[in-house]
Order: C-alpha cells, then sequence, then structure tokens
C-alpha cells in the first residue's frame, strides 16, 4: 500500500501527494484515537486493581514479545484482507486517502504483520480509560500516518524504483527492530511491578 500513495503515482492521476497524504494521516489518527476512545471505555466498565492491571500488562506485552520473536509470529489471528487498491482509480486522492487511513488506523481491520497491534488494543482495554486509550491510539494512527514518508521520494520513476529496493532491503531489520522496543516495554512494567 505505501508504494500505491507516491508522489509520482497521486500526479499521474492529477492529484496532489500531499493532499492524499494528509488526508491518510487524519484518517488514521482520527481513527485510532476513536477506537482507542471505545477500547479504554469498555475496560473502564470492569474496575480492578492496580497490581491485576500492571500483572495483565507484564502478561501481554511478554506474549507480544514471544509472538514476535519467534516463528508463533507467523500464526497470529488475522483477517486476509487487506486495503482495497480499487479504489485508487476509482476515487479521488483525499477519499482513498482517508479510507485507507481510517483502516490502517484502527489496526485490526487489515492483515496484522506484528502482535504488537493485538498488544497496543490490550493496553488501551487495561488503561481503563477513554482519554488514555485514545491517546495510545492516536499515537498508534501518527506512526501509521508516519509510514507514508518515505514514499515521498518516489516523484519519478527512479525514485519509485528505490523506494521499492529500500523497502525490501528494510523488511528484515524492520521486524528484527521491533523487538527492541517491544523487550523495553516489557523491561519498563516488569520494573514497576517489581
Amino acid at each position: 500500500m505505501l508504494a500505491s500513495i507516491t508522489p509520482l503515482g497521486e500526479r499521474s492521476k492529477g492529484f496532489s501527494w500531499g493532499v492524499t497524504a494528509t488526508s491518510f494521516a487524519v484518517g488514521a489518527i482520527l481513527t485510532g484515537a476513536f477506537t482507542g476512545l471505545v477500547v479504554g471505555a469498555i475496560g473502564s466498565l470492569f474496575p480492578v486493581g492496580e497490581s491485576w492491571r500492571t500483572l495483565a500488562l507484564g502478561a501481554v506485552l511478554a506474549a507480544m514479545v514471544l509472538f514476535d520473536a519467534t516463528s508463533l509470529g507467523r500464526q497470529l489471528p488475522t483477517s486476509r484482507r487487506q486495503v482495497n487498491e480499487d479504489w485508487l482509480g476509482r476515487y479521488r486522492g483525499w477519499v482513498y486517502g482517508i479510507g485507507f487511513g481510517a483502516q490502517l488506523g484502527i489496526g485490526v481491520v487489515t492483515i496484522v504483520t506484528s502482535a504488537a497491534i493485538y498488544a497496543m488494543l490490550a493496553v488501551e482495554l487495561l488503561s481503563s480509560s477513554p482519554l488514555i486509550g485514545a491517546a495510545i491510539g492516536g499515537a498508534f494512527g501518527i506512526v501509521r500516518a508516519a509510514s507514508l514518508l518515505p514514499a515521498r521520494v518516489a516523484s519519478d520513476r527512479d525514485g519509485l524504483m528505490m523506494l521499492h529496493g529500500r523497502l525490501t532491503r528494510a523488511e528484515p531489520s524492520a521486524r528484527r527492530g521491533l523487538l527492541l522496543p517491544e523487550l523495553a516495554a516489557l523491561l519498563i512494567v516488569l520494573g514497576w511491578a517489581a
């Protein structure tokens, strides 16, 4: 999807990449925040003690690291659904920008490639706060929106080829690099619990 929304592609359709990318960001941030708000509100319906929440949070983060560090990650429950690329030829850039961003901002309505997505939802739930849940979901939406930034170099054929090469080379190290913040989060919660 990242390689589908580029300056070159948008220009070829008579659209502005800046408008499409901004629409994508708005969709991702708003739906991420709204999802977090709803999940946090659901969590607030189950008042539990702080120690129980901390224990549950540690278990969720440990499971996240286990799944993402091992072959278990390939067995995550997920949808096989992706954003509908037919929208690229059917709608204006701002429409599919918002639509794609909104779907990706929710986190689980398209293919899930990391246990961190499920852990994020669990953290929103365990926050027991609509506002904290919305902040977590909004931050997730910002990260999703930032995923379009590397595409800004694809303003011509050479830039598009460079983008594809960079993405292909970066995928293995990006997967490994995800483990560092996951482990850091787990260690922080374990230290807090101790």
